[in-house]
């Protein structure tokens, strides 16, 4: 799968919500800020579509229904995993800083710990 643009996921997010929409029913959940024109909606949804993260599920009158072809997890490994290449492979440097920002605590650590097993561990 193609790498996914900011728009394209933020569309993503509201495909996974909704499990199946429109076109219209997609431009009309954008509510965190200004929302595009209906023709920008669709040209994202087309690229969406060509890229394999998206198909056409039926046909309602005039409108084509949409569904995510991908999952929510999927994308964002993908997403991750480029980060972490783009600063240089390492996740230590990202821990850091989230841990140094408030936003990672010991909490989560331990959460995190006690729900993903072990590499090598077996399942």
């Amino acid at each position: 799968m193609e790498k996914l643009t900011k728009l394209e996921l933020e569309l993503m997010n509201i495909l996974w919500r909704l499990r199946e929409a429109s076109v219209r029913e997609v431009q009309q959940a954008i509510v965190d800020r200004k929302r595009p024109a209906y023709t920008t909606v669709q040209t994202i949804l087309l690229r969406l579509e060509e890229k394999g993260a998206i198909r056409k599920t039926r046909k309602i009158g005039n409108a084509f229904m949409f569904e995510p072809a991908i999952t929510r997890k999927s994308a964002y490994r993908r997403l991750f995993d480029d980060f972490l290449e783009l600063i240089g492979g390492s996740p230590q440097p990202l821990v850091a800083h989230l841990i140094e920002s408030g936003k990672l605590t010991l909490e989560d650590l331990k959460a995190l710990e006690k729900a993903e097993p072990k590499k090598g561990a077996k399942r």
